[in-house]
């Protein structure tokens, strides 16, 4: 859900979410973009290890597409190539850089985002020498030419879930959700059986923020968390993207809420409201595919969770002392979700995919 910014979406459930003006609202070219799009075919060749970033919406304080950014950096640096990014800025040129970054014939194409699903497939057909790494979503079909790097979500859900089970005081848990499918329940599903996991006792409901436009409406994503509240809910997940999480946090202010945010560390935001975030490694997911792909074994969809060091916690990572995090006061907590961690990553404990239904 990049903060959930994005969305957090490999998977078509997107392409709802794109009919409605999809969260993480794509993109594309500005004038620099412009300029590249004009820039010559050259010579057919990839450019020995050279990189190119393609994002769905400008950098901008985006940390998760930043951290994208830095893999891409560290991977083309690791290699001996150069990076380059095109920041996309409306949907209407979103494809023309992806075409400008074809033409520059890099040894990597990255685009992240489900935005990009389909205009990634029409140009790994029309560029089968072109290698592509399509970032936390994935082509419908598949193509030899490109990598598909997607995260296991539900894995960092469980353990935030798991940390609300603990502090609950009503014993009621929540979610505030984006819209109703498989892959964005991978961030509300889990936390209630995380919650469950530690408090059996504990019940789960989600509302859902919709409309058309339910990635980026905070103010429906703070209605739907004070009707939790009415619920008798004290504990609640943001899976709204980073623009609907704003409606979450405001929200768990004013009702004395504890919330959980996504993708990025989110505890800046509402310092005191929230507790802990499921992080999403862009930099780790994007470093590990221009690896794989520079050593010759290009294609397939590789998935990164807790084990591959894709999905964390904010309470997992180093810094925790200076996160802003309502967790860091329960260092008792985070040695539990230490322990779930280390089982659900060994297979001791199974955490349930809603996308596998």
């Amino acid at each position: 859900m990049h903060v959930f910014s994005r969305r957090t979406t490999p998977g078509r459930i997107v392409l709802a979410a794109v009919a409605v003006t999809t969260a993480l609202a794509a993109t594309a070219c500005n004038a620099n973009d412009k300029k590249d799009s004009a820039a010559p075919a050259g010579d057919g060749k990839a450019k020995g290890k050279n990189v190119v970033l393609v994002t769905p919406e400008p950098i901008g304080v985006n940390d998760f597409l930043k951290l994208a950014k830095q893999g891409v950096e560290a991977s083309a640096s690791a290699a001996g190539g150069t990076s380059k990014v095109l920041e996309s800025k409306d949907p209407t040129a979103l494809q023309q850089n992806v075409e400008s970054a074809v033409r520059q014939k890099p040894a990597v194409v990255v685009a992240v985002g489900f935005e990009f699903n389909d205009v990634i497939a029409q140009q790994a057909q029309a560029n089968p020498a072109q290698q592509f790494l399509l970032v936390d979503s994935c082509t419908d079909k598949a193509f030899p030419n490109v990598t598909c790097a997607v995260f296991r979500e539900h894995e960092g859900a469980f353990l935030a879930g798991a940390e609300a089970g603990l502090l609950t005081k009503s014993g009621k848990t929540g979610a505030v959700v984006a819209v109703d499918s498989p892959q964005i329940r991978r961030f509300s599903d889990p936390f209630g059986a995380g919650a469950k996991q530690t408090n059996a006792n504990s019940s789960f409901t989600q509302l859902f923020v919709g409309g058309q436009n339910p990635f980026n409406d905070p103010a429906r994503a703070s209605e739907q968390t004070t009707s939790l509240k009415t619920k008798g809910v004290d504990t609640v997940m943001g899976a709204a993207s980073a623009a609907g999480n704003l409606g979450v946090f405001n929200a768990a202010k004013t009702d004395g809420l504890q919330v959980w945010g996504v993708d990025v560390n989110q505890c800046p935001q509402a310092p005191g409201s929230v507790v802990d975030n499921v992080i999403k490694h862009t930099d780790v997911a994007v470093q590990k595919g221009v690896d794989q792909i520079l050593n010759a074994t290009p294609g397939g969809v590789v998935s990164y969770g807790l084990k591959e060091g894709g999905i964390s916690l904010t309470s997992l990572e180093p810094g925790l002392e200076n996160s802003q995090c309502g967790i860091a006061q329960h260092p008792d907590i985070v040695k539990t979700v230490q322990d779930l961690r280390a089982q659900i990553v060994d297979g001791r404990l199974q955490v349930a995919d809603p996308v596998k239904g």
